[in-house]
């Protein structure tokens, strides 16, 4: 059985909790010492085996909890707080579990997840649970750069000692006005709900208070944005009104034509089911890459940014660059006059 157990107040424990620790043959714990606690608080004894079962130790147990259930035995696992397998030890033996063809229970209880999502009051028809954020920042921010475009809201945990670091990099990657909600020690003595925006919450972290508890994070999704699609006609009709006034290229070295929109079949995959479009003309992404690479952006850079800030792909912004760019005239050819 995966049993849920309290996230801070130990009243939230359902009976049903009590009475499997109570009754089952092997308590498999994240920490001994606490599940002992838990029962005392429930006015139970456990009369069962106790064994750990902690991160460093679940694959080694799962055998060995498969094993006891083989054997008949009910066994009750149990981590420090909410649900096992949901950011806690568990997703081993229940795998394991499955696999042998073990029958598998459920003893609902408490989640700082769904209590926090609950209580931000931010759209919860559609979430995503992202754990923990990688304790490297470089690994954190790439993270960050993946979601850039996600629109559910996002739940993440995260521990005192990163909370400042973490609320940084997902300004920015997702902006310093993203709404979020910041729960700290749920259901505990000192529970704080801390609402604003990601820019509000970075201040609370950094104005010289110590950071304690343990902290779920919610993070509303993005804008969802219509597909975008370029509109080259201007550009090329200027390119093209441009090259009429301009000499004839010699005819060993054609102009190139400049890169045409994606093909009608893949604008049609890319706006499947979504509905009307939204249309940016090629002469604005070439002038924006234009000004930032003025000011210092390299090119690739300065590319990658306007199609993020448009949401256009990288190769339409260089489409567009080449869609605008003037021809270059033919070079001046000398020819022998006749002479007098």
């Amino acid at each position: 059985m995966l049993c849920g157990a309290p996230i801070g107040d130990v009243r939230d424990a359902s009976p049903r909790l009590g009475e499997v620790l109570a009754t089952a043959d092997v308590i498999a714990a994240e920490d001994t010492r606490r599940v002992i606690r838990l029962a005392h608080a429930l006015g139970v004894t456990i009369s069962g085996r106790i064994v750990s079962c902690y991160d460093a130790v679940e694959g080694a147990r799962a055998a060995l909890l498969t094993d006891y259930l083989r054997q008949g035995a009910t066994v009750a696992l149990v981590t420090d707080a909410g649900m096992p397998a949901v950011s806690d030890p568990g997703f081993r033996v229940v795998a394991a579990a499955a696999a042998a063809g073990m029958a598998i229970t459920v003893v609902p209880g408490p989640s700082a997840v769904t209590a926090a999502l609950a209580v931000s009051g931010l759209p919860t028809d559609r979430w995503t649970f992202e754990g923990f954020l990688p304790r490297k920042g470089a690994d954190r921010r790439s993270l960050l750069r993946e979601l850039g475009g996600e629109t559910r809201t996002m739940v993440f945990l995260e521990s005192p000692h990163r909370l400042p670091a973490g609320l940084g990099d997902l300004i920015a990657a997702f902006g310093a006005g993203r709404a979020a909600v910041l729960c700290r020690e749920l259901t505990k003595t000192f529970e704080e709900i801390v609402r604003g925006d990601l820019a509000a919450l970075l201040a609370w972290a950094t104005d010289g208070r110590t950071i304690r508890g343990e902290f779920t994070l919610v993070v509303a999704g993005g804008a969802r944005h219509r597909p975008v699609t370029v509109d080259f006609a201007p550009a090329q009709a200027a390119a093209t009104e441009a090259a009429e006034l301009a000499p004839p290229a010699p005819a060993s070295s054609p102009a190139a034509d400049p890169p045409a929109a994606r093909g009608s079949e893949q604008a049609e995959a890319d706006g499947a089911g979504v509905g009307p479009t939204d249309s940016v003309d090629a002469r604005v992404l070439a002038a924006d890459v234009a000004r930032r690479t003025a000011a210092g952006m390299p090119r690739k850079q300065a590319r990658r940014a306007v199609a993020a800030d448009y949401g256009v792909s990288r190769n339409d912004v260089y489409a567009a660059e080449l869609a605008v760019r003037a021809p270059r005239a033919a070079p001046a050819t000398q020819v022998d006059l006749p002479p007098f």
